[in-house]
């Protein structure tokens, strides 16, 4: 591995949208920092996996400068390039149901910010000399339901996701001028292993493609936004939905 290849850092990226970005950046010459609360499996396959692997909880915000500090000690040349924050959680009840405002409480409501908002936050300003130095790109991966009301998804994972996106728009004012670039992207119904049941009929009513979206189609859409193409976009919300935000 060259010192000179990029580096990017991707939160969740055991499956779906994670797993086919990392993929996708490593045909493309990337490596790859990944961030699981689970501990190495020897069964991965990835190149590198066992260097690329970081076990920490997001949940737990005390751990995030430990978490930064493994980072950091893992660039050869102290450069970041790329940081997406893919990693979210959705609590369901009982039989896979939406959790309303009635049906979530305090802890539900702290695990769920933690991980999908505020680690994200204290990530970035963990690591911005390392993302200074690279002129690096962060991608923030929220939702369609961030801007409406979903049949699947709850409460807690609605509003930390609204609140990513402004997150991510804070960001980019911020960081502009030290050469750092912030982008979202709001994902709609993407083909993964796990499918809440209806999104079939969902897909039929809502979503004007009248199919589901491929999760390389949301890693090519992550990769554009890590790359020079595009260099002077920063603080915008790209939706991936195959038209179902219109």
């Amino acid at each position: 591995m060259s010192e000179s290849q990029p580096i990017m850092l991707l939160t969740g990226a055991s499956r779906g949208i994670g797993h086919a970005t990392v993929k996708l950046f490593q045909e493309r010459g990337w490596r790859i920092l990944t961030v699981s609360r689970q501990p190495f499996d020897p069964a991965c396959q990835w190149p590198a996996a066992r260097w690329a692997h970081i076990q920490a909880d997001l949940a737990d915000l005390a751990a995030i400068e430990g978490l930064a500090a493994e980072v950091r000690s893992r660039l050869p040349d102290g450069k970041l390039h790329g940081l997406v924050n893919n990693a979210g959680i959705s609590p369901k009840g009982p039989g896979g149901k939406r959790l309303g405002v009635l049906e979530t409480d305090a802890f539900a409501w702290t695990t769920v910010l933690n991980v999908n908002l505020v680690s994200t936050a204290l990530l970035v300003r963990a690591l911005l000399p390392e993302l200074e130095a690279a002129h690096g790109s962060i991608v923030n991966v929220t939702s369609i339901v961030g801007s409406r009301v979903h049949p699947f998804a709850g409460v807690a994972y609605a509003a930390s996701k609204a609140g990513l996106a402004a997150l991510t728009r804070e960001i980019a004012a911020e960081l502009g001028a030290r050469n750092v670039r912030c982008n979202a992207i709001a994902p709609g119904e993407i083909k993964t292993a796990i499918l809440s049941p209806g999104t079939d009929d969902l897909v039929a009513r809502n979503v004007p493609m009248r199919r589901l979206g491929e999760p390389r189609e949301v890693a090519e859409t992550i990769y554009f936004l890590c790359s020079e193409a595009s260099s002077y976009i920063t603080g915008a919300e790209i939706h991936i939905s195959g038209g179902q935000h219109a």
